[in-house]
């Protein structure tokens, strides 16, 4: 949980220090740089993803996705399609029933009984206060009814969100006959593994966690484990072991994908990455190891010499890390060579509810994602050193540039912005400044459908009735690049 409380100019953190032009240009480089770049190893060494490419290897995690893996009859390389006497499937409609346990409805019931009782007790102290028959507890009647009110809608919208909550077991129950095919296939004797298939994510999300997840598992088989003879060789038993684990941490779940396979070497990837071209040997240098082992998202990479329907055509792993990120969630990769790899997944429980950050801009209210706020400061102006329009203040010793939230969104610059957002995207770090802030809250996004202007995700309401716009910071700095 980020710090939401102000941090007070007169503090330590944010004492005034002179700082060079030279320094403030450095910083709003690097800034710049960031924005253009970064957490994306494909931007940092300059390589353009082909969409061609990418919907190709979509469209082929698509046909893996309904197949589930190879024939026991199909040869390695072979392309993967309809055989002779396979059903011609002229199309496919998404599902979007799902089953919910009785229980969870009964209790979604039981609360709307409760909140229709204390609706009626409401309407009751109501018609008595327009009547004038006020005593001495009323107020304190409507007090203990509107608490009452606040807690049950708060217990219903849970128990609605939990009807939405899906076992990802309904998912991975279909993967150990991929598994087992495609072992077979490749003359590898692999044991699958499942733990904590109860674990429960969004119905929607789960849907869009295939295609990632049967990527990461065909990989595990197909480079991660060792042939029957090589383990042999290795000293390892015959029998492979891959496995899914799923739990929740918090708001979050992370979902692993590990084998006891060859595991990863961080300079062989990088050597691979040199010779197909991909990044120069003076890049490579300075690549520390985990970005190293990063290198295996660049559009195009593949250890693999020749292309077949399972590995090789280089825009796989680009595809998983891609899907992830869209459903706001993060993959991380550890490795030890000669003993298995392990990916980790971590993914918001749902989209639905988005807890976010209010501020203020004169009298109109916007929300930022709380997952990118790191604290809130106070900003006096005497802290700001500004630079041909680049404005910068020390934060603990580390000067961060400033943008204006009014200036972002396109609006008239305000003179009062006296409140300041240390917000981090990825490695890049700076603060937001704004008129004021009106708290956190966890809203519903309500989407726009007929015009969404730049910037914005949605629009929800706040406590007070008003309209509150949601923000796309990621596409506000987008589209800043284009103007700094």
């Amino acid at each position: 949980m980020p710090d939401l409380s102000i941090n007070q100019s007169s503090d330590s953190n944010t004492v005034h220090q002179e700082v060079s032009p030279q320094v403030i240009n450095a910083v709003w480089n690097q800034f710049q740089e960031k924005l253009t770049t970064g957490n994306d190893v494909a931007a940092q060494v300059g390589i353009k993803r082909d969409p061609e490419k990418i919907a190709a290897a979509v469209a082929e995690e698509e046909s893996a996705r309904k197949i589930f893996g190879r024939r026991t009859t199909d040869v390695p390389g072979d392309t993967v399609g309809r055989r002779d006497g396979d059903a011609v499937v002229t199309g496919e409609v998404q599902d979007s029933s799902f089953r919910v346990d009785a229980a969870r409805l009964d209790e979604v019931l039981t609360l709307s009984g409760e909140i229709g009782l204390a609706k009626n007790r409401l309407n009751h102290i109501r018609t008595e206060i327009l009547q004038g028959r006020i005593e001495s507890d009323t107020f304190k009647t409507l007090d203990n009814i509107a608490t009452q009110l606040d807690l049950l809608v708060m217990n219903l919208q849970n128990a609605v969100m939990k009807t939405r909550m899906q076992p990802i077991g309904t998912l991975l129950k279909k993967y150990p006959r991929m598994v087992k095919e495609l072992a077979e296939s490749l003359g590898k004797d692999v044991e699958f593994s499942i733990i904590g298939e109860s674990t429960e994510l969004d119905k929607t999300m789960i849907e869009d966690l295939n295609a990632p997840l049967v990527h990461l598992v065909r990989n595990a088989i197909d480079h991660g484990v060792e042939t029957i003879e090589e383990r042999r060789v290795s000293d390892k038993q015959e029998k492979s072991i891959i496995q899914i684990e799923a739990h929740q941490e918090g708001d979050h779940i992370v979902i692993s994908v590990s084998d006891d396979g060859r595991g990863m070497r961080a300079d062989l990837i990088k050597n691979r990455a040199i010779e197909k071209g991909l990044i120069s040997r003076e890049n490579a240098g300075k690549l520390d190891e985990q970005q190293c082992l990063e290198l295996i998202y660049l559009p195009g990479f593949s250890t693999k010499e020749d292309v077949s329907s399972i590995s090789g055509r280089g825009v796989g792993m680009d595809v998983v890390k891609t899907n992830i990120q869209k459903l706001n969630g993060t993959i991380g990769i550890c490795t030890e060579p000669g003993s298995g790899t392990k990916f980790t997944l971590s993914l918001p429980m749902t989209l639905a509810i988005l807890p976010v950050l209010i501020l203020k801009i004169a009298d109109q209210s916007f929300a930022v994602p709380l997952s990118m706020v790191r604290e809130i400061i106070n900003i006096a102006q005497e802290q700001l050193q500004n630079i041909s329009g680049r404005s910068t203040m020390v934060v603990r010793g580390e000067v961060l540039p400033v943008l204006s939230l009014s200036k972002l969104i396109g609006w008239n610059s305000s003179e009062k912005s006296d409140v300041g957002v240390l917000m981090q995207i990825g490695n890049n770090n700076f603060i937001l400044s704004a008129d004021g802030f009106a708290g956190h809250d966890d809203v519903v996004i309500k989407p726009l459908d007929t015009f969404r202007p730049k910037g914005v995700t949605g629009i929800t309401m706040s406590s007070e009735g008003e309209i509150v716009l949601i923000l796309d910071i990621k596409e506000l700095l987008d589209e800043l690049q284009h103007k700094i």
